[in-house]
C-alpha cells in the first residue's frame, strides 16, 4: 500500500477505495458482458458451476483478509497499551523523584517534565508521518546521569531509590516498545493479497449469465462496496500511530496537566 494513503483524512481514503473498487466493477461488467460473454457457451449447468467457483474463492478470500483484520486490530490495541503503559511508568517514576531530598527532586521533577513536553509536541508529530523519534535520548540519558548520582544515606532513601530505579527502567522498556511500534504494519505481501484477492474475486463475478444486466451490475456494485469497506478498515487501523485513527498522546496529557504541569 503506498505510504502516503496514511497521511489522507479517512473522509478521502474510504469514499477512494470503495469507489475504485466499484468503479473496477461495473468497468469491468461491461467489457465482460459486451466482448466476452457472447463468445462463450453458458447455459444454466455452467452457471450452477461458475456459482459454486465463486463461493469457494470468497470463503478463501473472506478468511483471509478476517485473519488480517483480527491481525490489525490485535496490533493497534497492543500498541494503544504500550502508550498507556509508559504514560504509567512516568507518572510512578515523578510520584517516586517527587519524595528525593531537594535539590535533586527539583532537577528530576524538570527532567522529567521536559521528557514529555518533547514526546507530545515533537515526538508525536514524528510517529504520525511514520518516523521514528530521537529527540527524547539526550533528555533521558541526563535524567539517569542526575539519578544515579544519588547516594541515599538512609533505609528509606534507599528503598525509594530502588523503586525509582525499577520505575526508570520500565519507563525505558515501554518507550522502546513504542519506538519499534512505530514503523509497524502489515507487510507488502498480505497487501498484495488483501487487493490482488479482491479483483480476483470480482473478476469471478462477472461471468454469470445473468439476464437483467441492470440486476446484474447492482449486485457486483454491493459486492464491491462491502470489500472496500473492509479494506478501508484495514487501512485505517494498520499504522497505529498515523491517520485520522492514530493513537493519541492523551495519556501523556493527562500526567502531565494532573501531576507535573506547575501553577503559574
Amino acid at each position: 500500500m503506498p505510504d502516503f494513503l496514511f497521511d489522507w483524512p479517512l473522509a478521502i481514503t474510504g469514499p477512494g477505495i470503495i469507489g475504485s473498487l466499484c468503479l473496477f466493477a461495473v468497468i469491468g461488467l461491461l467489457l465482460v458482458r459486451r466482448w466476452v460473454l457472447p463468445r462463450l457457451k453458458i447455459d444454466k449447468a455452467d452457471s450452477e458451476f461458475s456459482g459454486a467457483l465463486v463461493q469457494c474463492i470468497m470463503v478463501f478470500y473472506g478468511l483471509a483478509v478476517a485473519l488480517i483484520a483480527v491481525s490489525v486490530w490485535q496490533t493497534y490495541s497492543d500498541t494503544s497499551k504500550l502508550v498507556s503503559g509508559e504514560a504509567t511508568a512516568l507518572a510512578s517514576l515523578y510520584h517516586d523523584v517527587s519524595g528525593y531530598p531537594q535539590p535533586i527532586r527539583r532537577d528530576l521533577q524538570n527532567e522529567l517534565r521536559g521528557y514529555v513536553e518533547q514526546v507530545i509536541q515533537n515526538e508525536w508529530p514524528e510517529q504520525k508521518h511514520g518516523q521514528v523519534p530521537t529527540g527524547g535520548i539526550a533528555q533521558m540519558d541526563a535524567f539517569q546521569t542526575t539519578l544515579i548520582s544519588f547516594e541515599p544515606t538512609t533505609d528509606g532513601q534507599k528503598i525509594l531509590h530502588a523503586e525509582a530505579l525499577r520505575a526508570y527502567n520500565n519507563m525505558i522498556q515501554a518507550r522502546r516498545l513504542r519506538l519499534d511500534a512505530v514503523n509497524t504494519g502489515l507487510p507488502g505481501v498480505m497487501w498484495a493479497v488483501v487487493l490482488i484477492g479482491a479483483v480476483i474475486g470480482l473478476s469471478a463475478t462477472f461471468f454469470f449469465q445473468v439476464e437483467d444486466a441492470r440486476l446484474h451490475g447492482i449486485l457486483v456494485t454491493l459486492l464491491a462496496g462491502f470489500m472496500g469497506l473492509v479494506i478501508f478498515m484495514i487501512l485505517a487501523l494498520d499504522q497505529p500511530f498515523r491517520g485520522d485513527l492514530g493513537i493519541s498522546p492523551q495519556s501523556y496529557q493527562l500526567i502531565y496537566d494532573h501531576l507535573m504541569k506547575v501553577s503559574p
